[in-house]
């Protein structure tokens, strides 16, 4: 039975467990089938159901790397959420990014990635902007992800947050965005049917 969460009671939620206990991933693998929850340095962060356009985003950002690495016979594996990426040593940091690139394939196993996967991307929604653009940054930076994107369908922009290059470079929906990990691969935003 899935369980369904308005962004209002995702925030709440989420206030409420910051003055809690610190969580493990065992607590996130015993959640109920249908409830998803993130975990960062302890603390849990319910997920809330996403909307169709940050749905339509995670499909055409998949399809074009998937395309793209079927074509060009890479090594890489994507996955879009929900997939499981233990991010550290411990076990108290379990995310499942939007867009998740694994290059080294020794990282993978039935339950995800163990390690920090080479490309993230984040569709913001209003319960997850701070915690995309703040904590998991600074996560997925100090971990070894080599490229990470913060998508915002609000204000339609991509921030693009090569790490390999300590570069950081910020777009709109009108542009195609090259993607760094990738040499010829660029999303062209303004060509997705978001409507």
């Amino acid at each position: 039975m899935a369980v369904y969460m308005g962004e209002e009671e995702v925030i709440q939620k989420n206030m409420a467990l910051a003055q809690e206990k610190v969580y493990t991933v065992e607590d996130i693998e015993e959640l109920p089938e249908g409830v998803r929850a993130e975990l960062i340095d302890g603390q849990m962060f319910y997920m809330a159901t996403p909307s169709r356009k940050h749905q339509g985003l995670v499909g055409n950002l998949f399809g074009e790397i998937f395309a793209y690495l079927n074509q060009n016979k890479g090594k890489c594996a994507v996955y879009p959420a929900p997939f499981a990426v233990y991010l550290n040593e411990d076990n108290r940091t379990y995310l499942e990014p939007d867009i998740t690139v694994v290059c080294d394939r020794d990282k993978l196993d039935d339950k995800g990635c163990h390690g920090a996967p080479d490309f993230v991307a984040e569709i913001l929604s209003p319960s997850s902007r701070s915690r995309d653009c703040l904590l998991k940054l600074i996560r997925y930076r100090e971990a070894g992800v080599r490229e990470y994107w913060i998508v915002d369908p609000e204000r339609e922009t991509v921030t693009v947050y090569d790490f390999a290059e300590n570069k950081v470079g910020s777009y709109t929906f009108g542009d195609k965005v090259r993607v760094n990990l990738f040499p010829g691969l660029e999303i062209d935003f303004a060509g997705m049917d978001l409507s």
